[in-house]
């Protein structure tokens, strides 16, 4: 029985719908929703949001401004807007403005239909890293807005995100970039991917089980990982940074998840729990990530090795367990 009277009418839609039909995440979808108040959907009683052409409409002058330079913010002001003059170009008179007729200073909405053009990904990381550098957010968001809105997530994350990681982590080495500046990256990026990874939790394919051992705390790699992995139909249950390998292995025999994968940027901390890590992988299958994971490791461990990017390991990994081969060597 339907719940409401929107589930009754046509032309409405589902986020996951809507998401196929425009070309964006739904993930970035409600984030627009609730920073822009770009969608304006109806709810059911039982709480689900239900989106129309209208909705649709928005999005995809969104994007083509988002496309030729503009401002996540001012782009859905302006995607609005348009909205608002073409509803009363059809209400106004015979000697009203011209339909489609704009003060000068508002840039002309582009055609809804118009696929807009990729914004190149070096200079998205170059623009990208400006913005971090000079801790500005709003700015940083929008970088990262316009490229979800572009393209795929995982190719966002494997050819922009962990390159940056990387240079990141190789300028804070040599003294390029302060502790500040190193952080704030850190935090800003972090809390893009989990919102990425929200209802990872959810799905009916495999599950993993995802942690940093005790003493790593660079976590963004995994999540990228974790992301991967539930984008092809995976369960994510993640346990963060600086787990005890006690409560990973009290985790997994509660979940019975298909893998657990431990990932660190040094082998310090692999190397300080192997005999923990090999007991693990004893009672399930366990693999080693990160720059931190070595062949002699997974060896000593009896563990898998995932020697690629986060990314790569991730479609690996479900390459190899959908078609029921190993992982790896150990």
């Amino acid at each position: 029985m339907p719940n409401g009277p929107a589930e009754r009418e046509p032309g409405y839609l589902r986020i996951g719908e809507l998401a196929r039909r425009t070309g964006v995440s739904p993930e970035l979808l409600r984030a627009w929703e609730r920073r822009y108040g770009l969608l304006r959907p109806a709810r059911t009683q039982g709480g689900y949001r239900l989106y129309t052409a209208a909705d649709e409409a928005r999005i995809r002058r969104m994007r083509a401004y988002l496309a030729r330079g503009v401002a996540a913010a001012e782009a859905a002001r302006l995607a609005v807007d348009a909205e608002a003059q073409a509803t009363s170009a059809q209400t106004a008179p015979d000697d009203a403005e011209t339909p489609g007729q704009t003060d000068a200073s508002t840039p002309a909405a582009p055609p809804a239909e118009a696929p807009p053009p990729r914004p190149p990904l070096r200079a998205a990381a170059s623009d990208l890293a400006g913005a971090l550098d000079r801790f500005e957010e709003a700015e940083a968001h929008d970088v990262f807005d316009r490229l979800l809105a572009a393209y795929q997530a995982e190719t966002v994350l494997r050819d922009l995100l962990i390159p940056y990681l990387h240079d990141l982590g190789e300028r804070w080495a040599r003294g390029e970039v302060s502790v500040a500046q190193e952080h704030f990256a850190s935090n800003l990026l972090r809390g893009r991917l989990l919102g990425l990874a929200r209802g990872w939790g959810q799905g009916r394919g495999p599950t993993a089980l995802l942690a940093c051992p005790p003493g790593e705390q660079h976590e963004l790699g995994l999540l990228a990982f974790g992301i991967t992995l539930h984008r092809r139909g995976w369960r994510i249950v993640y346990l963060g940074p600086d787990t005890p390998i006690a409560s990973i292995r009290d985790a997994a025999a509660g979940v019975a998840p298909e893998l657990v994968v431990l990932a660190a940027t040094v082998p310090g901390p692999l190397v300080a729990h192997a005999d923990a890590i090999a007991a693990l992988a004893r009672q399930t299958l366990v693999a080693l990530g990160g720059a931190g994971a070595t062949a002699e490791l997974a060896s000593q461990t009896r563990a898998r090795l995932l020697d690629q990017d986060p990314v790569s390991a991730a479609e690996r990994v479900d390459q190899a367990m959908s078609g029921g081969a190993a992982i790896a060597a150990e």
